[in-house]
């Protein structure tokens, strides 16, 4: 007698045992638009990524324009670019005068919006050896001042007063000057302003209208800001007849000017 139960187990038990090992089921293969080489490739051709790019390519060239052009410190006249001249101007401390017409500017690009003055690293070094070669040389253009005692040659009157007045009115002081053109002697001529009494003032201009200058003579090199030489020449005239300064020669006497100075000793234009 067969017993269905049994008999119905064992088949069953017989079904669910493998007969072999089992086959793995495989995965579905994904689509060629879902690998990632695609799909990166879908990113950076999409519109919004190429303007994204253009736009930030385009804000680092403009940033970069900008810092070469008005924020890069230039360290003396000779690294003042060409394109410069007679169009731009540069801003910097005085920090030392060596005659009536010549001083040396720490170019501070920017002043204080940059930071300079008040932001740690942006101050002008007070140290020799830290100025050396980081400081422009700046001939004052259109005029002349009696010249000191150099190279065995004696001082001409009033030298010493004229390198007196420029100390006292630039030292040590912001001074913003217009380059005009550079010269033999690694300096950079230039038109300078500082600011006095809430007004901005030319510092040539003042100092001709000292009687401590007389308006630049020499047959060539002679160089003035835009518009400049007639009123020049009119602050001469008006501190001769005042006898300013130098110009406070009793009757009768010659005043030797700058420029007789140094066609008599035979000296090049400083």
């Amino acid at each position: 007698m067969r017993w269905p139960g049994l008999w119905s187990l064992s088949t069953s038990d017989d079904e669910r045992q493998p007969s072999g090992p089992a086959e793995p089921v495989p995965k579905p293969s994904p689509s060629p638009s879902q690998t990632p080489d695609r799909v990166d490739r879908n990113v950076l051709t999409e519109p919004q990524t190429i303007l994204a790019a253009v736009a930030l390519s385009a804000a680092f060239l403009g940033a970069r324009r900008v810092y070469v052009s008005y924020l890069r410190r230039v360290p003396e006249a000779k690294d003042i670019s060409r394109t410069w001249l007679q169009k731009r101007s540069i801003l910097g401390t005085v920090t030392s005068v060596g005659d009536g017409d010549n001083f040396r500017l720490y170019h501070t690009p920017g002043g204080r919006l940059a930071g300079w003055g008040w932001l740690p690293g942006r101050r002008v070094p007070t140290a020799k050896s830290q100025l050396k070669g980081q400081t422009i040389h700046v001939r004052l253009a259109g005029i002349d001042a009696p010249e000191l005692a150099h190279f065995g040659k004696p001082a001409q009157p009033y030298g010493q007063e004229a390198l007196n007045w420029l100390r006292a009115y630039v030292l040590h002081r912001r001074v913003r000057v217009y380059v005009h053109q550079g010269d033999q002697y690694q300096r950079v001529v230039g038109t300078a302003y500082v600011w006095k009494f809430l007004g901005r003032r030319d510092v040539g201009l003042d100092m001709l209208g000292a009687g401590l200058a007389t308006v630049y003579e020499a047959k060539t090199g002679a160089v003035f800001g835009p518009g400049l030489e007639p009123k020049y020449r009119e602050a001469e005239a008006w501190a001769k007849a005042r006898r300013k300064g130098m110009w406070a020669v009793h009757k009768g006497e010659h005043l030797e000017t700058p420029r007789e100075y140094k066609t008599r000793y035979g000296s090049a234009p400083p």
